[in-house]
């Protein structure tokens, strides 16, 4: 026994003491982290949803005073009732996210990485091109004398090339993959334009889908709150969690928007909320590596989209419409469905596609 014990090397012991105890404590501290992420990100959709409250009574009112109405379309008839609503509603939870942001920054609740830098530049910037379309139609009171298609793909362009020199310079990934058919492409310099791809299409998408009381602000509630729950799980990206705290605080703003976007609305969402929501879901999507699930995620905004451009091409083809009216969601009002009824269909239909590509994603 003397003998073992002078043979011991106390040193490599310890060393195995303190691995075991590693093993033994490992779930405890991994549950720990896990419980303070999810208190952070309620935390984050809580602070969210009571700011774009608080802001939304104040700013609701103000359009009101400013006459900063909205001139619904002449082909929708059912929408004629609407017109003179106040628009620019986006402000709502484009501000409140600002602010909870900062708040949450000051307090060191949130740090801000270059993932994070390039989510926070996309939203602000395709904002600012939905604030200055929208102010333009109001200031004229037409749909038609807002920002042209080449200035707004111009600024389009301009936000694609930053954010594609801000990805490279953080050392991400250029290649895109579909791990289902086991497709590993690189892209080198042209994934800027696959990114360019990515915000014009997402964006436009939500903006066609913003035709009824609240469904593209549900809609997007759900996408988000899909793409946070996937953040979480990206270990591989840097600053996943505060992308992911990000996307709970505008899940926050969206439900605090609902409340005067949701039938009948007070306010519109206009391009300013619309064209940032796009945008900036494709954006989380490229960063988390996830860019192909967003064709399942945001189903919806996809289908709307696909409507308007069968539409088109029956149109230029055929000579007539396949569908009573595009998007889509206009083709139910004309067979006799209530707006509540269809507004409904289409959060169930984004809840089980967004749920689906979840548990394929985090889990399978």
């Amino acid at each position: 026994m003397i003998k073992l014990l002078k043979n011991v090397n106390f040193i490599n012991l310890l060393k195995i003491n303190d691995f075991l105890y590693d093993i033994m404590f490992y779930d405890e501290v991994r549950d720990v982290n896990i419980m303070l992420l999810l208190a952070k990100s309620v935390l984050a959709v809580f602070i969210g949803f009571l700011v774009s409250v608080i802001f939304g009574a104040l700013f609701v009112p103000f359009m009101r005073k400013k006459k900063a109405k909205q001139v619904t379309s002449k082909y929708v008839k059912a929408h004629q009732a609407k017109s003179g609503t106040p628009t620019m509603g986006g402000m709502i939870f484009f501000i409140s996210t600002i602010i909870t942001i900062a708040a949450m920054f000051l307090t060191k609740k949130i740090v801000i990485t270059t993932n994070l830098l390039i989510v926070l530049f996309v939203f602000f910037g395709y904002g600012l091109i939905g604030f200055i379309d929208d102010f333009l139609k109001i200031k004229y009171k037409s749909n038609e004398k807002g920002l042209t298609r080449t200035q707004k793909f111009v600024a389009q362009v301009f936000i694609a090339i930053i954010f594609f020199y801000l990805y490279i310079k953080s050392g991400a990934d250029t290649s895109i993959e579909v791990a289902a058919l086991n497709i590993h492409i690189s892209l080198g310099f042209l994934y800027g334009f696959f990114i360019l791809f990515m915000l014009v299409g997402t964006s436009n998408a939500v903006n066609l889908t913003d035709g009824l009381d609240g469904l593209a602000g549900g809609l997007s509630i759900i996408c988000y709150l899909i793409y946070g729950m996937i953040a979480w799980n990206s270990p591989y990206l840097a600053g996943s969690n505060d992308i992911a705290i990000f996307c709970f605080i505008l899940v926050g703003g969206l439900m605090g928007f609902l409340v005067f976007n949701s039938h009948p609305a007070k306010i519109f969402m206009g391009d300013t909320g619309s064209l940032s929501l796009g945008a900036t879901l494709a954006t989380v999507a490229i960063l988390t590596h996830r860019e192909f699930s967003l064709v399942v995620i945001g189903g919806v905004f996809v289908i709307e989209t696909l409507s308007v451009i069968l539409q088109i091409a029956s149109v230029k083809i055929r000579g007539k419409r396949l569908f009573p009216m595009a998007p889509i969601h206009h083709t139910f009002e004309k067979i006799g469905w209530s707006e509540t009824d269809i507004v409904r269909l289409f959060y169930v239909v984004g809840f089980i596609l967004g749920a689906g590509a979840l548990v394929y994603t985090v889990w399978v």
